[in-house]
């Protein structure tokens, strides 16, 4: 493959996942488990991954899977998942990640790919790659026992505690339901069920044991670890189907005993505190994002969501990195798209990084006009614009990579 300021940069090799395993340990800051080194390699394989070759010394690797994922409408789609970026601190400034991004970025193009996505790390470096955040996260914290519900918040019930064997048979059945709902959710392969979720070896994780919670249509995963004599009840995950899965888990998890402190990650739109007396107490404690996206093919991956008013609009879109640029006519009615390359002149102007920050419906156009990200010769058309691209529920990352 290409080489670069004596830098090789080729597939992957079986016999290297040790060296592999090793580098991003180094890059990331932190250890896999024993079920990260079981089940890893299952989840994102040795043979998809690239490497950056300094001799006979690996200082640079990425690597992807296929994954697909709900867009608004509810639709699917097929999108590069890259993970592991990490070059070795030895190596720093050589043109190394661009080079692996650049072979990366052939092979997506190959497999004709519409999308890439990417749970960032670093949120400086991958804008100029046409990486836009496109999925936030809120982090909450709540006094155990302190809230309490609206005398209107209905009681569904139909909450259990679950054994590791029950979890086992439901949540993905209720998980698979969830993810096709929501803009930003992925297929969950088993493998990457069994390394964060089933495997023995995740249930004590630092002493901290796991509980499931299972309602008909939704779960709850969460950790209760003691500290300083205080109990934290920590939501690893929480997935529902339908408003009244939500509400009984909430009544659930906001009613345990020796619970003092509540920490979870939700959404914007989350009704959550709107369900209790004084929404104060959910505690918003931060905010990040959690999703990158890349539009590979602008056409494909316009006219494969769906959309909240009719549209017609022609886009100058700027790619800093590969081709997929140029200038596109837009035309949406009763939701579905037809997307085009034009020579008309351009109604909007705006990176390729910024569409993808708008894909889910989560960022928001007039904001970014507001930024100087888009330009806009129409203000109503700008308004027409943002208003398209909404969702009608709200995204959210199904699992991190």
């Amino acid at each position: 493959m290409a080489s670069t300021n004596g830098i090789t940069v080729r597939s992957a090799r079986a016999e290297e996942r040790p060296e592999l395993v090793q580098l991003m340990d180094m890059g990331f800051g932190m250890r896999g488990g024993p079920a990260d080194i079981e089940f890893g390699p299952q989840v994102f394989p040795t043979e998809r991954a690239l490497v950056a070759v300094d001799g006979d010394r690996l200082v640079g690797h990425v690597n992807d899977r296929v994954m697909t994922v709900t867009v608004p409408g509810p639709r699917t789609v097929q999108a590069s998942g890259v993970t592991g970026v990490a070059v070795a601190p030895t190596h720093r400034r050589r043109g190394i990640l661009r080079a692996l991004y650049t072979a990366l970025h052939e092979r997506i193009e190959a497999e004709g790919l519409p999308l890439t996505i990417f749970t960032v790390s670093e949120g400086g470096i991958y804008g100029r790659f046409g990486y836009g955040p496109s999925i936030q996260e809120i982090d909450l914290s709540i006094r155990g026992r302190t809230a309490e519900f609206r005398p209107t918040t209905p009681d569904p019930g139909g909450v259990r505690v679950a054994s590791l064997a029950e979890a086992e048979q439901a949540l993905p059945e209720i998980y698979d339901r969830w993810r096709r709902l929501t803009p930003g959710a992925q297929v969950r392969p088993e493998a990457r069920w069994r390394q964060r979720i089933f495997a023995e070896s995740v249930q004590n994780e630092d002493g901290a044991p796991q509980f499931f919670l299972i309602h008909p249509d939704g779960y709850a995963i969460l950790r209760r670890s003691w500290h300083d004599y205080k109990n934290t009840a920590t939501v690893r995950e929480m997935r529902t189907v339908t408003p009244e899965a939500h509400i009984a888990l909430w009544r659930v998890l906001l009613s345990m005993d020796l619970v003092h402190d509540i920490k979870a990650s939700t959404y914007d739109g989350d009704p959550l505190p709107f369900l209790v007396t004084d929404p104060r107490l959910i505690e918003v404690v931060g905010r990040h994002d959690t999703l990158w996206t890349r539009l590979m093919d602008v056409p494909a991956a316009l006219t494969a969501r769906t959309y909240q008013r009719d549209l017609d609009v022609v886009l100058a879109v700027d790619d800093p990195f590969r081709d997929a640029g140029g200038t596109f006519a837009l035309r949406v009615r009763d939701g579905i798209a037809e997307c085009a390359p034009t020579d008309r002149g351009p109604d909007l102007e705006l990176g390729i990084d910024v569409l993808g920050s708008l894909y889910f419906g989560v960022y928001r156009a007039r904001v970014y006009a507001a930024a100087n990200r888009i330009q806009a010769k129409d203000a109503a058309v700008l308004r027409a614009f943002d208003e398209a691209f909404t969702a009608e529920r709200e995204a959210e990352v199904g699992w991190f990579f």
